[in-house]
């Protein structure tokens, strides 16, 4: 047993370089005063001050934070609305195939969803910029937020409910003194990861961004095409560490929500 758990430590160690050495790549990078990846001649910080002292690139960091936040925001509201609607469904199949609706956007790929909201976009005439990109990332964002909501639906006893009701408590109350406090880990939860899909998403926005509208991912994109700059490098990984401190945020949250509360009382 021993050995099959240090092959599985070693084994996990391997996966953890593959997937984070190229990102520790790019940073290390980051800083060369050479302005190429392929000698380090220098520490500088050079790179970074660029990125804020481009005012275009600060305005582009703007829109996709507020994308990102507005998306999260009413994804999330949308979310937990959907989560509701199929937990209190009563029939099997009517349950099952609103689950499987709901879950078509998450496994269709990027490309198929934002080609379609393209076309949609075009035919009712809805102008390709901060409206368009908004809309589709809250329609991909939504099926994410029911996932983190549905299970934690399930979780819940019917017998709470059921014991609310007999006390008196009206569905109103029931819903947001019983329910909503229950299932608020994964409201947080579902919030954070639609954050953070919006943060990182590309081929969904790449085809519903207008002229005079992008957003990080889309610039990232256009600025390597042109090649090689270590202001890329930098602005990547100013992105990484916001990351970092997004998904640090939402494991204390969650432990801060999931740790019982003290029992004893002092004499």
């Amino acid at each position: 047993m021993r050995k099959k758990g240090k092959i599985a430590k070693l084994y996990l160690v391997i996966i953890f370089i593959i997937l984070y050495a190229p990102i520790f790549y790019l940073m290390y990078y980051s800083f060369n005063s050479g302005g190429s990846m392929h000698d380090f001649e220098g520490f500088t910080l050079e790179w970074y001050k660029e990125v804020f002292h481009d005012t275009r690139l600060l305005i582009i960091v703007l829109n996709t934070v507020v994308i990102a936040l507005l998306s999260a925001a009413l994804s999330t509201i949308l979310g937990v609305v959907g989560a509701l609607a199929i937990y209190f469904v009563r029939k099997r199949r009517s349950k099952n195939t609103l689950l499987t609706l709901n879950n078509v956007l998450i496994v269709s790929p990027d490309v198929i969803i934002g080609a379609s909201f393209l076309i949609l976009f075009t035919i009712i005439g809805i102008k390709l910029g901060f409206f368009s990109v908004l809309l589709s990332h809250i329609a991909f964002c939504v099926p994410i937020v029911v996932l983190m909501v549905l299970p934690k639906l399930q979780e819940m006893s019917p017998t709470l409910l059921d014991a609310a009701r007999d006390l008196g408590a009206s569905r109103w109350n029931v819903l947001t003194k019983v329910v909503l406090p229950f299932i608020t880990p994964g409201i947080f939860a579902g919030f954070f990861m639609a954050l953070t899909y919006s943060l990182d998403d590309f081929a969904v926005t790449f085809f519903v961004t207008g002229n005079g509208f992008s957003t990080l991912s889309v610039e990232i994109y256009s600025r390597a095409r042109q090649g090689i700059s270590l202001s890329i490098n930098a602005l990547s990984t100013l992105i990484f560490l916001f990351t970092i401190i997004l998904v640090i945020g939402y494991y204390y949250i969650n432990q801060r929500n999931n740790r019982p509360s003290g029992m004893g009382v002092k004499k």
